[in-house]
């Protein structure tokens, strides 16, 4: 299986294998634009040569867009292997990949984020601990921030604290995103039309900076909803999933 990493001269015609081929549709485009942003700050895309989810996309993490104090390390931002390309290797190739750049980048480790049990859109725990990564970090009500260092007196990367910022929403629900996922430029309008259309208070707050992602209430920048500060998910949602919690919260 051949490798293809993603370049400023190439990344407009590669397929990104989390979103739907056509490079003129708006999912697309988002993250496209978002990873060419990021390609100068040491962002890696590599993926199988194929047309599906087989790919890994990795950042210095001086420059994650995720709440965390890691400097010197690597982060993972997606490890997605999934449909036919599972149970071939793939994942291991990819992640060994990761981890052999680093090293040559001279980097103290890995980190990435994932979570108590499996969830989408997260890194499967019990994959992470089988390739020898530890817990080193936790935030409730799920996240857990997990490491692999190169050395044995690394220091442990951590979250950074975040609670104050939970406690001073406003009321009602409040959706921080990103573009990092191609998906959000799709759902994030819906469910914010339906909102408004049954006259829900409903905030968008639209990361568009490092700083302001690493500096969020929440791990899971990419998506993350609240109400009345309370954290509901990190899983993008459809309509009818917005419904249901809709239902959950207000009838």
């Amino acid at each position: 299986m051949e490798l293809i990493k993603l370049t400023h001269d190439n990344i407009d015609k590669e397929h990104i294998c989390c979103a739907i081929s056509n490079n003129k549709d708006i999912q697309v485009m988002s993250k496209k634009n978002w990873l060419k942003e990021r390609l100068d700050e040491g962002l890696v895309f590599l993926k199988c040569d194929v047309r599906g989810k087989c790919f890994i996309e990795y950042i210095p993490a001086e420059y994650a867009w995720t709440p965390i104090e890691a400097k010197g390390y690597m982060y993972i931002n997606c490890l997605w292997v999934s449909g036919q390309f599972k149970g071939k290797g793939y994942s291991n190739i990819l992640l060994n990949e990761c981890i052999e750049d680093s090293k040559n980048k001279g980097k103290k480790g890995v980190v990435i984020l994932s979570s108590k049990k499996k969830m989408g859109f997260i890194s499967d725990p019990k994959y992470m601990r089988y390739k020898g990564f530890e817990t080193v970090d936790t935030k409730e009500p799920y996240f857990e921030l997990m490491y692999l260092p190169f050395g044995k007196n690394e220091y442990k990367p951590r979250f950074k604290n975040m609670t104050d910022k939970c406690k001073n929403m406003p009321k009602g629900f409040v959706l921080y995103y990103t573009n990092q996922c191609p998906f959000t430029a799709k759902y994030v309008p819906i469910i914010e039309n339906m909102a408004r259309e049954k006259g829900i208070d409903f905030n968008v707050v639209h990361i568009k900076s490092i700083e302001d992602a690493q500096n969020a209430p929440i791990p899971f920048t990419t998506f993350s909803l609240f109400y009345n500060g309370e954290f509901i998910t990190h899983e993008i949602l459809s309509e009818k999933k917005f419904e249901k919690i809709i239902a959950n919260k207000l009838l």
